[in-house]
Order: C-alpha cells, then sequence, then structure tokens
C-alpha cells in the first residue's frame, strides 16, 4: 500500500531516522543532556532513596495547618476579650464629640489646603506582606458606607469605645507577622480595620462596602437555617410592589450560605413553586441555586386573587416533611411571607401545623406604603417568633431584610456560645489581574462568635481576621510530593478551598474576572474520575485513609492528557470543618531521592549567575521579619549557609536537596559558555537558549543569543506561569518531560505574541532533573526538509522528495499538532490534524473525551425558564403601563433615594448584566497516539477516493511523520480544532431535574442555636395590634418603622469572630 505513490515505506522510514538522528544530535549537542545524565550517573552510589509514606505525610501536613490555624484564632480571641472589656466600661455619651481617622477622607484636603474634617495626615507605606498596598501597621483606620453618617452619636461612640483595639492589633501582629487583616465590624455600620488604609469610592463617589451586608458576618450571626419564601403574585402587587418583592427576595437569597436550604413559592389563586424542578423539598442555597432562583424571580408575573392560608399550608409541610427525614438544617426553620396584605389571621394553619411549640419563626414583610393590612401581617408574626417590618421603598430593602437575623442570632448572643466558624474562601479583588497562582488571591476567612452580658441579647459587632490559604497551603511542601503530586483542602460541603485544578478567575476580553462560584466548587467536579465519590465521602465524613485512581490529568491549558495511576491520603483538620488530601503519583511520588554534598561545595554553586530557585517554594521563611521580606529565596539560602544571618528559618531537608542540585549541575554553566563562544556569529542560528530545572526547584539557563533576539522572553519568568515552579505545580516541560523515556526529547509548540511567531520548547526527561533548549521553528522546519532529500541504497535514485507536489508531508506530535506542514497556514495555535476522525478506526490514534466543569460560556440568546407564565405578555405590557401611569408621582418622590441607593446586590444585577459569559460544563477533545505503534501505512475514504499514507515515528522524540497522497481530495475532513463544547441540559428533563434535586452528601456544622427561653420572655414587646397577641408563643413586632434602625448586627470582613454584647 505505501508505495501506491511510488515512495516506499522503507524510505519513509530512512527520513524519520534521518530527522531523528539529526534532532537528536543538535539536541544533545546544545543542552548538554548526555552531560548532565553523566554527572548523575557519577554521584549515583551517593544516592539515599527512602519511600515515602503517604499517610504519615498527610498527618503531618495537618498537624502543622492545625497549629497555624489554632494561632489564627487565639489572635481574634485576644481582640474578642478587648472588645468586650471596652464595651462594658465604656458609657454612652449622646454629646460626645471625637475625631478619627475616616478611612476616606484621611489626607484629603480642602481648596485652602487644610486637612479636611476626620481626614487628619495619615502616614502610608507600601508594604509586601498586604499585596503591596499602602498601609499604616502603627494604627487602625475606619471605613463606613456613604449611607451612614459619620457623625452620628451611636458611630462616634462605637469608634471611641473601639479605639482600645488599637493596641491588640499592633501587639497580635508583632507575636505574629503572618497574621493579615484584622477588623472589628460594628452593628452600626462603622468598619475598623488593621492595619490603616486609604479607602477610595467608585467611579460615582459611592462607598458600597457594608460590613454589615457580609456572606461571613451573616454566617457568624445565625446558624443554619431552612427557609420558605412565599411570595405574593395577586393582582394587588402589581407595578412597584412587584419590584419591591422581587429585590426582597433576592435580598434574601444573598443572606443564605452553603449551609443553609431554601425553596421559593410564588402563590394567587394557586399555589406555584418558581421552579416546579423543585417542588416539595428544600434544596442547598449555594451559588448556583441562589443565582437559579433570581432568575425565576425576575419573570414572576401578576394575576388573581391571593390566598394565603394554602401557600402557608405547603410551607409548613414541605418544612416538617424535611425535619422528620433528617434533611436540610435540622436547626432554624422559618417562613418568609412577602405581601401588600393578609385579609386575616389564619390562626386554624398555625394550630395544626407550628402551635404551641413554634418550631418554625414566620416573618412577615409589608410590601407598599398602605397599611390597612398591617396589624394582620404584625399578629401572625408576632404569635409564630418571627419579626414584621415594612418596606415601602427599593431603599429600605436592605435594613429590614437584615431584622431576621437579629432575632435568629438572639439564641447564640443568650447562651454565650463561643462557636468558630470558618466561611468560605474569598478572592481579594486587588489580585484579579496580577500574575501568579489562584493561591496568591484567595483567603480564607474564619469567625469565632463570643457573646457577653447586654440587655435583650443584641449584637455588638465582630471582630475577626483573614488567612491566606497561600500561606496555609505552604505547610504541604511541593517538593515531598513528586512530579505530578499536590495536596489539596475542602470543606464539610464538599467545596475545595485550595486544588492545583482550581481556576478562579477567567479573561472576559482584557480582563480577569472572578468566577461567580468559584468557592463553591465541588471536589468532584475536579476530581471527576471518581464516578463513586467515594474520596469525596471519606473526606466529609472526616476520616483518614487511602485510595488509588486511575486518572485523565489535562495540561497545557487542555491541549494535552496524562495517564496517572494516583494514591491520594486523606484527613481531617482538627477543629475545622475542613479536610485536607495528598496525591502522590505512581512512579514519581512514591520515593524520595536524598543527595549528599558538602556546604563549601555546594555553596561555591550556588553562586553561579545562571542560577535561580522557584520563588514560590519556601526554602527559608522571608515574609516575617521585616528586614528578611526583600531577599529573595536564593539570596536567604546563601545567607543561611553562610550563618550570616542568625534569626533566618529554613527548611533545611530542601536546602540540601538544593546543594546537591546545584554541585550536579554546575558543570553545565561551563559547558553552555565553552559552547557559545565556538558558535561564530556568521553560523545558522540554532537554539536560542538552553536549560534545566531539577526536583528541588532548581533552575539554570543558558542564552545562546542576544536577549533581544529571544523569540519568547516571557519563557522562564512568572509572566508564563506554566513555564515556572509554583506552589501549585513542576513546570509543563518538566511535566511533559518525566512521562517520556529518560534521554528522549519532547518536543511543544509555543507561541510568542501570535501565530506568526511559533518556537517549539524541547525537554529531555530524567528521574531528578529535566534539561531543554527553545529554538525557532525554521529551523526545525530546515532539519526536515534536508533530511527528506535523502534516498535508500534499496531504492535506488531519489526520484522523490517530501517538496515534491505529488508528496503531501507533515511532522505532528504524539497529540496531533502539526509542527511543519507545506502550507504554513496549518501550523496554526490549537490546529490537529484533520483525519484524526479516520485514524480512530485504524486505532493509530484514540479520542479522549475531557469535562471541564468550571467553564465559562457565552449565555443563549433567551433565557428559558421551568416556571409557568402568570400572565400573558399582552397583559404584562398592560399592567405596566398601567403601573406607569399610577405610580409616577410616587416615583418621582422617591427617585433621589434610588439614586443615592446604592449596595451590594444592585452592583451584582448591574455587574451580571454586563458579563458576557456564564458558569458551564463543557467536554472538548484530546488526541493521543499509541506509543506501541512505530509505523503504520493504511488508506483514507475520502468520498470517491481513497488516500494512501504512511506513518513513521521519529526516534528520540514525541513526534511522527505522516507521508500522504495528495491528489485525492480530503477537504471533507475539515481540520480538528480541540475547541470545548457546552454540555446542553435541558431543564424539563428527568436527568436534568434529578440532577438539580440531588442533595449531595455534606456534613452540617457542629453546632446549633434555633431557640432560647429569654427569648420567649422578652418577645412581643412594641407589639400593637388590634388584639392582643396569643400567648402560645411570641415574636419581635415593632409598633412603627419609624424606630431608630440602629440594632446592633454582627460583622466580617474576611473571616472573624463575633462579638455580641447581650
Amino acid at each position: 500500500v505505501a508505495t501506491a505513490f511510488g515512495t516506499g515505506g522503507g524510505t519513509v522510514k530512512l527520513w524519520a531516522d534521518t530527522f531523528g538522528g539529526d534532532l537528536y544530535n543538535t539536541l544533545t549537542k546544545y543542552s548538554g543532556s548526555l552531560l548532565l545524565q553523566k554527572k548523575y550517573k557519577d554521584v549515583e552510589s551517593s544516592l539515599k532513596i527512602e519511600e515515602v509514606d503517604g499517610l504519615e505525610l498527610v498527618r503531618k501536613f495537618s498537624e502543622d495547618m492545625e497549629n497555624m490555624l489554632r494561632r489564627k484564632v487565639e489572635a481574634v480571641q485576644n481582640l474578642v476579650e478587648a472588645a468586650e472589656e471596652a464595651d462594658l466600661n465604656h458609657e454612652f455619651n449622646e454629646s460626645l464629640v471625637f475625631d478619627y481617622y475616616n478611612s476616606v477622607l484621611i489626607n484629603e484636603r480642602d481648596e485652602k489646603g487644610n486637612f479636611v474634617e476626620l481626614g487628619a495626615e495619615f502616614l502610608l507605606e507600601s508594604n509586601a506582606h498586604f499585596s503591596n498596598l499602602p498601609v499604616n501597621t502603627s494604627i487602625s483606620s475606619v471605613q463606613l458606607p456613604t449611607n451612614v453618617y459619620n457623625k452620628d452619636p451611636d458611630i462616634l461612640n462605637g469608634v471611641y469605645m473601639s479605639e482600645a483595639l488599637n493596641a491588640v492589633f499592633v501587639e497580635n501582629f508583632q507575636r505574629d507577622p503572618t497574621l493579615t487583616w484584622q477588623y472589628f465590624g460594628s452593628a452600626t455600620g462603622f468598619f475598623r480595620i488593621y492595619p490603616g488604609i486609604k479607602w477610595t469610592p467608585d467611579e460615582n463617589g459611592v462607598i458600597t462596602f457594608d460590613c454589615r451586608n457580609r456572606g461571613w458576618y451573616i454566617q457568624a450571626a445565625t446558624s443554619p437555617k431552612d427557609i420558605v419564601i412565599l411570595v405574593d403574585v395577586s393582582g394587588s402587587m402589581k407595578g412597584l410592589r412587584m419590584t419591591i418583592a422581587k429585590h426582597t427576595i433576592t435580598t434574601i437569597l444573598d443572606t443564605l450560605g452553603e449551609n443553609d436550604f431554601v425553596n421559593i413559592i410564588a402563590y394567587n389563586d394557586y399555589v406555584h413553586y418558581i421552579e416546579p424542578c423543585f417542588k416539595g423539598i428544600l434544596v442547598q442555597a449555594d451559588r448556583d441555586n441562589r443565582e437559579h432562583f433570581k432568575l425565576l424571580v425576575e419573570e414572576l408575573m401578576v394575576k388573581g386573587v391571593g390566598v394565603v392560608d394554602q401557600a402557608l399550608r405547603e410551607a409548613f409541610q414541605i418544612l416538617k416533611q424535611f425535619q422528620e427525614a433528617k434533611q436540610g438544617s435540622l436547626c432554624n426553620q422559618a417562613v418568609m411571607l412577602i405581601s401588600d396584605g393578609a385579609v386575616e389571621d389564619y390562626e386554624p394553619v398555625f394550630e395544626k401545623y407550628n402551635w404551641p411549640d413554634c418550631k418554625v419563626r414566620v416573618f412577615t414583610y409589608l410590601i407598599g406604603r398602605e397599611v390597612s393590612f398591617a396589624d394582620r401581617m404584625k399578629w401572625i408574626a408576632c404569635n409564630n417568633k418571627g419579626y414584621y417590618t415594612q418596606i415601602s421603598t427599593l431603599a429600605d430593602t436592605q435594613e429590614n431584610v437584615m431584622e431576621y437575623l437579629h432575632v435568629l442570632s438572639r439564641p447564640m448572643v443568650i447562651n454565650h456560645d463561643h462557636d468558630i466558624i470558618w466561611t468560605e474562601a474569598y478572592m481579594d479583588s486587588k489580585l484579579w489581574t496580577g500574575p501568579g497562582s489562584s493561591l496568591r488571591k484567595l483567603r480564607l476567612p474564619h469567625s469565632l462568635c463570643l457573646s457577653f452580658q447586654r440587655s435583650h441579647g443584641i449584637l455588638l459587632g465582630v471582630v475577626g481576621s483573614d488567612v491566606a490559604l497561600r500561606e496555609l497551603m505552604k505547610l504541604a511542601p511541593r517538593y515531598k510530593l513528586g512530579v505530578h503530586g499536590y495536596a489539596f483542602l475542602n470543606t464539610n460541603n464538599g467545596y475545595i478551598l485550595s486544588h492545583p485544578d482550581l481556576r478562579p478567575l477567567y479573561r472576559e476580553g482584557k480582563k480577569l474576572k472572578p468566577k461567580p462560584n468559584y468557592n463553591s466548587v465541588d471536589l468532584s467536579e475536579v476530581e471527576w474520575e471518581d464516578q463513586a465519590e467515594s474520596l469525596r465521602t471519606a473526606m466529609i465524613n472526616r476520616e483518614t485513609g487511602t485510595l488509588s485512581m486511575d486518572v485523565k490529568v489535562p495540561m497545557d491549558k487542555g491541549k494535552r492528557v496524562l495517564f496517572l495511576t494516583n494514591d491520594y491520603f486523606f484527613t481531617d483538620i482538627s477543629d475545622t470543618p475542613f479536610s485536607l488530601g495528598v496525591v502522590l503519583s505512581r512512579g514519581h511520588g512514591e520515593y524520595i531521592l536524598l543527595g549528599n554534598t558538602s556546604v563549601e561545595e555546594g555553596l561555591h554553586d550556588l553562586l553561579h549567575p545562571d542560577l535561580a530557585l522557584a520563588s514560590d517554594w519556601i526554602y527559608c521563611i522571608t515574609d516575617i521579619d521585616p528586614d528578611h521580606r526583600k531577599l529573595s529565596q536564593l539570596e536567604a539560602v546563601i545567607r543561611f549557609l553562610t550563618r550570616e544571618d542568625a534569626d533566618l528559618e529554613c527548611d533545611e531537608e530542601l536546602v540540601r536537596e538544593v546543594l546537591f542540585d546545584a554541585v550536579v549541575t554546575a558543570p553545565m554553566e561551563a559547558y553552555w559558555t565553552a559552547l557559545a563562544l565556538n558558535i561564530s556569529e556568521e553560523a545558522e542560528q540554532v537554539v536560542d537558549m538552553a536549560f534545566l530545572g531539577t526536583r528541588a526547584g532548581l533552575l539554570r539557563s543558558s542564552l545562546f543569543v542576544g536577549s533581544e533576539k529571544v523569540s519568547d522572553r516571557k519563557f522562564l519568568t512568572p509572566e508564563d506561569e506554566a513555564s515556572v515552579f509554583t506552589l501549585d505545580s513542576f513546570p509543563l516541560w518538566y511535566r511533559q518531560a518525566s512521562e517520556h523515556p529518560a534521554g528522549s526529547f519532547v518536543f511543544n509548540l509555543r507561541w510568542a505574541e501570535g501565530p506568526g511567531n511559533p518556537r517549539p520548547c524541547a525537554p529531555g526527561a530524567g528521574p531528578v532533573s529535566a534539561v531543554g533548549v527553545q529554538m525557532k521553528l525554521e529551523f526545525l522546519q530546515r532539519k526536515f526538509w534536508a533530511a527528506t532529500r535523502q534516498c535508500s541504497t534499496v531504492d535506488g535514485p531519489c526520484t522523490q522528495s517530501c517538496e515534491d507536489s505529488d508528496l503531501d508531508c507533515f511532522v505532528i506530535d504524539n497529540n496531533g499538532f502539526i509542527l511543519i506542514s507545506k502550507r504554513s497556514h496549518e501550523v496554526s495555535r490549537g490546529k490537529v490534524w484533520g483525519w484524526l476522525r479516520t485514524h480512530h478506526s485504524l486505532r493509530l490514534i484514540f479520542r479522549v473525551t475531557m469535562y471541564d466543569y468550571q467553564a465559562m460560556c457565552k449565555p443563549s440568546s433567551h433565557h428559558h425558564s421551568a416556571a409557568q407564565p402568570l400572565v400573558s405578555p399582552i397583559s404584562a405590557f398592560l399592567t405596566a403601563t398601567r403601573w406607569l401611569l399610577q405610580e409616577l408621582v410616587l416615583f418621582l418622590l422617591e427617585w433621589s433615594v434610588w439614586g443615592s441607593w446604592y449596595d451590594r446586590g444592585a452592583e451584582a444585577h448591574k455587574q451580571k448584566k454586563q458579563d458576557q459569559l456564564q458558569p458551564c460544563d463543557t467536554e472538548y477533545p484530546v488526541f493521543v497516539y499509541q506509543p506501541a505503534i512505530r509505523e503504520a501505512n493504511g488508506i483514507i475514504e475520502c468520498g470517491p477516493c481513497q488516500k494512501v499514507f504512511v506513518v513513521q515515528q521519529i526516534p528520540n522524540s514525541n513526534l511522527l511523520l505522516l507521508v500522504t497522497d495528495p491528489t485525492c481530495d480530503c477537504s471533507i475532513f475539515p481540520p480538528v480544532l480541540q475547541e470545548a463544547t457546552e454540555v446542553k441540559y435541558i431543564l424539563q428533563s428527568s436527568g436534568m431535574c434529578a440532577r438539580m434535586r440531588s442533595q449531595k452528601l455534606r456534613r452540617r456544622p457542629d453546632s446549633c442555636h434555633a431557640f432560647h427561653p429569654e427569648v420567649r420572655v422578652e418577645a412581643g414587646r412594641g407589639w400593637a395590634g388590634s388584639s392582643p397577641p396569643s400567648p402560645v408563643c411570641l415574636g419581635l413586632c415593632p409598633a412603627d418603622r419609624s424606630m431608630p434602625m440602629n440594632t446592633p448586627v454582627p460583622v466580617l470582613f474576611g473571616g472573624d469572630i463575633c462579638v455580641y454584647a447581650l
């Protein structure tokens, strides 16, 4: 078959062997790989091999993490004690006059050059420990949102009282210099943060951050909860009332977290689940479900008459069934009734389902300015341990919704419980656009709720601190885990805190943005090969153990795949809701090589100018002592070895390995230097750069051309994260080389600034190191065309070559990417040889389907909801028209409030409107050549004709030579692009519905504070209704919504301890 177009298989093999031999000679010469192999061979007898005990390793890491986190909690406890004492010693002074450092006004001057009021001089210096932000580590500053008056008596008294925290902030930081932000968030709205910073308003001059609205505050303030929201969609809710109701629901959803459960029922003449798939159940209030509900809420339309009792019965039945089935939170339960009024008190419903125990609280929200039905709404709340509030404008929504949290928090406050609350990680917005791994950007909040005596069990506020996940993962050193190994953390809900495949950012245009669900990625979505979720189940159950799994690991942005057998070792981290996992890949992580060399010899070789160490790895601790923070890791190691700095703490095992690698690889510098000197300027430019890396994170490199001529200047720099050692992983070239035979070269076509500047990177494999070169593609092509002019003696005279018009020749890599072709446009980024589909049947190349459960896709043009429309489009248009006429005056009156009202919910909604991409699941193909097939030939069916081909492996590489007959047109097979395809779920399908209803295994928080007898005794003061409330179970009902909204609230800024005052 191979001779059908005049070229024998022997000739193709000769071309492949000649090209492969030329490449091998060139690459071994410029890389120095043979010299490096010899040097390691010379010291082989001195190497010590130790087996890695994965369980012992994970236990040690877990213990270190536990100790670190305990120190953070102790720092926050110091703040709690100081805050409690300061509040007890403070007497409220209505006429207090007090100047403080307002974060927005500091260093601001008026037109006369004088400092503005509350804006005195505040020294700020850039600090690397705080993301290079200008800070003042001597004192804290105070931030207030725009809608809080900075001289209100409550604010002034609170700020004055909390001045006592400054000394504790500084003392904590001096005791533990790894601490990050410390803060106190007051229920009155001010936010004291250490170190002090300058706070910049947004482009509209508005300060949107309100510490009381943050998710961690809510989780610290209340125990887990099951919530059923009932919304009136009858005809009377038209216009602005419905708009307010929708925003009220959205605001309630924003107060829920991953430990809460929720459902939403719309009612008029009938009861409608706004998501029919969730009928009769509660679903976890994770980000995906909350956002799904928000979309459905926006589509609600009004119609008919509101029948409240049916909706109440449905809500109570759901909550009862879930409680009896031991599902949901198994803690607080509540019904949120959102309506413009109630015509009766529905006492029979409460007698049947809720009295006398009142295990379900009922919170009522009266929508609109009318008060005709207010008494009934108050009665319902006050007789079911709830709270009544009236929301007449959009600007009222946030404060009024938050009242239910005060009620739910009181049992915890009165109990004086000291529960440690750890919340989901959040991303530091200042670091979104910076280079580096995701661990640089994620912070882990924690909170510990404490209380002290004051009347009515009202919250004073929250103090807290953040933990940078990067600092936590430093306690699982990368070098101990092998080339493909890694450590990861997950929560009691199965969400990952840290994982090398966690990708919290995505690119939209030129901007990097955090994905909406970056902190709720499930372990099963990154370790998706574990179909039975055995690993996830064991870790959520806080087990200590091990399991093995064959996995497919994506590399090179999903273009390639590794087939590995991983051993997983896992255990819990005591006193936290987290579990730790360690992965060791067989063949790479089971054993560790320990070298031996003298300090004197190693120190000399560390001083070579071509040597660098992994900047992300911790050879020495340089972030505690301010004098050490400017040191690079290499400088710190040298100072440690020369005993120049007795205070430096270093990882002695890693330093020994670096010394050993420095000694073994030192001859490479002299070799590369001599080679560069022997290359004349007139000689053909062959290689831009040679480089090597070792398993200790040591990197050497040498240029053979001027730095201005290097095709890719980002290579081996932090700007090209995949090419350097990071806290997450080894470089891509190192990982690729490790999976090929020692001494062979792996080619990877890279692109400098665009498709016009490709350059191959060819690392060679070694057990403890990888060495490689970077060259321009043009040199590779010239070598190839020259090699294919060769002819074998068997075939006689050279009658054909790949340059002839009657032959098509390609060089492709083991994943099907084209490196060399006559048609330069085929050598383009991401282009795969187009006939791969046919070769499935020939079993030369097999397709691997990969999945990405963190993808971002363009949304559909139209949103298709499962919710049934409640009115026709024409009716909706008429309703909207009537509303415009009837509510115009009210709208104009409220315009000033609407214009100044600006909260997180509105900002999030605005941002969502602008986003072009949304979270989705995708699948994509990866093609892999069968390495056992060294040569093959056959026929490709191309419609009316047949195309003959020959495939030959190119020795000592991951490349293949493909020769075909161009006379048969195979354009029916377009180039195969590795484009991801969104996995479409049909919402109405039983499969999708089952997926949405499924309740993944989770572990509930250890504590629950649902009720306290003292709350029941005090409940009901201030109730003003037409008849006295039932003595069965009382709630909290203000007589008038004009009362001051200064009930203290607990607050968090990323992780914290909640301070209560009773």
